[in-house]
């Protein structure tokens, strides 16, 4: 059994923790080759990120073991979010204490997250086609696929899914 997990806000001391649970998980799931990639330095930047977006982390007996970026229609970091609907990004989960619970705890912190904020009756992500345990953990926490939604990286042959919940 595991100690329990504490989801909360990110403080500016967390940056470094979810920046290194960034990078390896993003490179332990071989989606890129190396932290050097354009995207990866950019998703590192967790200062830059927390400027303009909202990131939770999950915690364990002290330890920052997950963390998330949210976004609403509108801002800096939605991607696909519609008028209605929450949507998460960049949820990574450190490789060490992965299949933990960690990651269904962030997911279910989300949705009752999403409950509570007025007008929002979905919770919307996009994941990478090849990243077959995100799809898992998706599909097993309720979320369905929308492939009406997929979109390429602007620029390159990157197809991205759509997964939604109602709330």
């Amino acid at each position: 059994m595991h100690p329990p997990i504490l989801i909360r806000p990110a403080v500016p001391g967390d940056c470094a923790a979810i920046a290194r649970i960034t990078r390896d998980a993003y490179l332990a799931a071989g989606y890129f080759a190396s932290a050097d990639h354009p995207y990866m330095r950019q998703i590192q930047d967790v200062e830059a990120r927390a400027a303009r977006a909202t990131i939770w982390v999950a915690e364990r007996a002290g330890q920052i073991v997950a963390s998330v970026t949210l976004a609403v229609a509108g801002e800096p970091y939605a991607d696909i979010a519609q008028s209605d609907e929450l949507e998460f990004r960049m949820l990574v989960i450190d490789p060490a204490v992965q299949r933990s619970g960690a990651g269904q705890a962030m997911i279910h912190a989300i949705l009752e997250h999403a409950r509570s904020l007025p007008g929002i009756t979905a919770v919307a992500l996009t994941t990478g086609e090849g990243w077959d345990s995100a799809h898992g953990l998706y599909r097993k926490t309720g979320f369905h696929r929308v492939p009406e939604r997929d979109w390429l990286v602007p620029g390159t042959a990157i197809r991205l899914l759509v997964y939604r919940q109602d709330v």
